[in-house]
């Protein structure tokens, strides 16, 4: 009885989780490092990370608009221009972009492997 149990939880965990991804694929292109450059100049770019890590790093231009303030400074944002999201690896951006469709953007775009993999100019805060 309790494997059943846990061989269902699985299940729902894998379910949901595969749910995310598709859903997230569908609401937001992921681009490559190159169609991204060619985007964000012209669009609002935004570093999902934390204050410590864009200070450590970011890309030039980005403004810094953490996850965890996001739903509380969504008036920063505007719905009518393209929104180029970035975090350290993607989850992050993922979850922003989310976040910003259930509020009306439609717009939006991801940096695929996220700032670690970003070889562009970078600003920093010594």
């Amino acid at each position: 009885m309790e494997l059943w149990i846990l061989i269902a939880t699985i299940v729902v965990i894998a379910a949901i989780g595969l749910y995310r991804f598709f859903k997230a694929r569908k609401i937001m292109n992921t681009l490559s490092e190159e169609e991204f450059r060619q985007g964000y100049r012209k669009a609002q770019l935004i570093d999902v990370r934390e204050p410590k890590e864009f200070d450590g790093g970011h890309i030039l231009g980005a403004r810094n608009i953490p996850l965890s303030q996001l739903r509380t400074r969504l008036q920063e944002l505007r719905k009518d221009k393209p929104v180029y999201l970035y975090c350290q690896s993607g989850a992050r951006s993922t979850r922003a972009a989310m976040m910003l469709h259930k509020k009306g953007y439609t717009d939006l775009y991801m940096l695929e492997g996220g700032f670690k993999k970003w070889s562009g100019k970078i600003k920093s805060k010594k």
